[in-house]
């Protein structure tokens, strides 16, 4: 299994809310267009922008949101990002985003 976080930073003049709605509609449009590939697809949007909650780091987190996409193999994700409409994603991301980062990462789960 391959999983991937992809860190996204909302466009200047974006307010929080506006990015959270552009997200939240846009989500199942990216992974109807990865099936059947994507085997798995969550969405995590900051909550506040005004974190004052215990735990707080001392810098600000510089991330608006995190996706994490699981896929079967490299060659399914290659495949994926590969295909014409990983263009228009990407495109309609870069419309609202000022900034994204990916990791392929290795998940080691502590419970179930």
């Amino acid at each position: 299994m391959l999983k991937v976080l992809w860190f996204l930073k909302r466009a200047e003049g974006l307010s929080l809310a506006e990015f959270s709605a552009w997200w939240e509609e846009h989500l199942h449009m990216i992974a109807e267009r990865q099936q059947p590939q994507l085997v798995r697809y969550t969405v995590n949007i900051r909550a506040t922008d005004d974190d004052t909650w215990a735990g707080k780091p001392a810098d600000d987190c510089e991330w608006d949101g995190v996706a994490e996409q699981w896929f079967s193999s490299l060659e399914a994700f290659e495949e994926v990002y590969g295909r014409p409409t990983a263009a228009e994603t990407r495109e309609d991301t870069l419309a609202h985003v000022s900034r994204f980062e990916r990791i392929i990462v290795r998940e080691i789960t502590v419970l179930p």
